[in-house]
């Protein structure tokens, strides 16, 4: 079972202005089969709380992925890209390569996605875009092939 954490970063999720789609969106697409979601958490667009909860969920929860999703843009609060750079131990920059290069096919709107993907601690950490819809597209491109990378953390072979 792959041990997972959803975070979703948004001042207006966060204050309660908005209901959490996105965040809805990765559990409801993650198949129970494989993924046992442990923590569903929503916090502000803030460097220093979505850094501390990263390193809350790789160094004390034992998680094996954060999905993280909103604060991938342009605008003045989007910071998970910085945040999660400022805690990674290895980048894995195929992931988010691919993520933007299949939603780029849909909307060249995909480029300005600054997401990363990276790993800490044996934790994998997937920044995904704050739209449901970006959420979708880019989980039904990667999903099939994170069993496969978590077991190569774990130490098996490729």
């Amino acid at each position: 079972m792959i041990r997972t954490a959803i975070l979703t970063i948004s001042n207006s999720c966060s204050d309660g202005t908005r209901q959490d789609i996105s965040g809805q969106t990765i559990a409801d697409m993650l198949p129970e089969s494989k993924f046992q979601i442990i923590h569903k958490n929503i916090i502000a667009d803030d460097f220093d709380k979505i850094s501390g909860e990263l390193i809350n969920f790789c160094d004390k929860d034992e998680i094996d992925i954060v999905f993280t999703t909103g604060g991938t843009g342009l605008g003045p609060y989007d910071v998970t890209p910085e945040a999660t750079a400022s805690i990674s131990e290895k980048f894995v920059p195929g992931i988010s390569e691919v993520i933007r290069a299949v939603g780029f096919k849909k909307t060249p709107n995909a480029a300005l996605s600054r997401g990363i993907s990276c790993i800490r601690n044996n934790t994998l950490i997937i920044n995904l875009p704050g739209s449901p819809k970006g959420v979708r597209e880019s989980l039904e491109v990667i999903l099939d092939f994170i069993p496969h990378a978590i077991e190569m953390m774990r130490g098996g072979g490729h």
